[in-house]
């Protein structure tokens, strides 16, 4: 989905280096692995195609954040009020 995106915070030896993978199109993910010492981020299609992708030695990485596409407010939903974990006082 556009809009999922993965932030890769690597030791670069004295310092450390921030990297971004974002969704770059509607239908778009992004998808993380951890294969013989690589982490490897990448953006895919619907149909399972990788457009790009990003790889890591996984002893260098110090953080991997994932984050999707904000849902929805959940009071949007037809027949919810209120907070959700809340009961209705009224019903």
């Amino acid at each position: 989905m556009k809009g999922d995106r993965v932030e890769i915070v690597v030791d670069a030896g004295d310092t450390t280096r921030t990297y971004e993978v974002v969704a770059t199109r509607a239908g778009r993910r992004v998808e993380t692995a951890v294969r013989r010492g690589v982490v490897e981020v990448s953006e895919v299609t619907r149909n399972g195609t990788v457009v790009r992708t990003a790889r890591f030695m996984a002893t260098r990485v110090l953080a991997l954040v994932e984050q999707p596409v904000p849902r929805e407010d959940s009071s949007e939903i037809p027949g919810r009020t209120g907070h959700p974990l809340r009961e209705d006082p009224e019903g």
